[in-house]
């Protein structure tokens, strides 16, 4: 086997680690609290500008860093802002970020990974030599670089990280659908004459999407967190914007005589985080035939 082809294997079986991994034993109760927490969450993403008791851009410097009170639940920030409100506004900010990177990548992944495997050959290669890149480069690092060059901004970010997390879909989205393609059912509708392209949106992608279920569920988390870590250091979401990353880096500063304001977004993070680790982990029970029987 050539090097290069080595590192192709590599890169794919480091890609499928997450979707592979050991089954945890989580309890229904567990599982439902993360369904919950995850579905409470985007809602709160939908409805959060609504509902926020407070302007969350509103500047009142006479009731800075203001601890939790009836009047403030979570507290004020050093501006006066109501942590509150910039929390459930901020919902909508981080994670419809975080659902714009994830549509862009799957849909260049998929259109990388399915051109790759159906037509190999010349193409095959090209393809998968400019993925191997991809994975190859660090991608916080290389999404900081580009993220940096575009100016700060969200789209900035948005852009940067997109453009560092689709070679991870190309490589998981062309080996699932080598597979499928290869299955007795694709076999016999190949051999009874059944065209390419029907072929391919009636036999092989819907039989290849459960894994990419898993993997973008699990990416929620990930990819929130990128861009909140490039929001914290400074070229992510800007002032005032209530992205999470954002209010925990301008909450740094007064961390010890201001907790509530770093503390409760990041609480935000973590627990939106765990929730849809949890619930990729349960969708991978539920699809994966050999870790339904075990499932708890």
């Amino acid at each position: 086997m050539t090097d290069s082809r080595m590192a192709a294997v590599g890169a794919s079986s480091t890609l499928l680690r997450p979707v592979r991994r050991r089954r945890r034993r989580t309890t229904p109760l567990l599982e439902g609290i993360a369904l919950v927490v995850a579905a409470v969450v985007v809602v709160i993403a939908v409805i959060g500008p609504w509902i926020a008791p407070f302007d969350p851009t509103q500047v009142d410097i006479g009731n800075s860093l203001q601890a939790p009170s009836l009047a403030h639940l979570f507290g004020t920030d050093a501006t006066g802002r109501d942590v509150l409100s910039r929390v459930l506004t901020g919902a909508r900010t981080t994670l419809g970020a975080t659902a714009i990177v994830l549509a862009v990548t799957i849909v260049i992944g998929l259109l990388v990974g399915v051109l790759a495997a159906l037509v190999g050959g010349v193409l095959d290669e090209v393809l998968m030599r400019v993925t191997d890149i991809g994975l190859a480069l660090p991608s916080i690092v290389l999404a900081l670089g580009i993220a940096a060059g575009l100016g700060p901004s969200l789209t900035s970010t948005v852009i940067a990280v997109s453009a560092t997390w689709w070679p991870g879909y190309a490589r998981l989205v062309r080996t699932i659908v080598r597979d499928v393609r290869e299955a007795e059912y694709v076999t016999a509708a190949r051999s009874l004459g059944v065209g390419r392209l029907r072929l391919v949106f009636r036999h092989i992608l819907p039989n290849s999407l459960d894994p990419l279920y898993v993997q973008l569920t699990l990416d929620v988390a990930a990819v929130m967190l990128v861009i909140s870590g490039l929001s914290f250091i400074g070229v992510g979401a800007q002032v005032p914007s209530s992205e999470w990353g954002a209010m925990v880096a301008a909450a740094a500063d007064n961390a010890t005589s201001a907790w509530w304001a770093l503390v409760f977004p990041g609480l935000a993070i973590a627990v939106t985080g765990v929730a849809f680790n949890l619930v990729g982990d349960w969708i991978r029970v539920r699809t994966d035939p050999t870790l339904r029987g075990g499932a708890r």
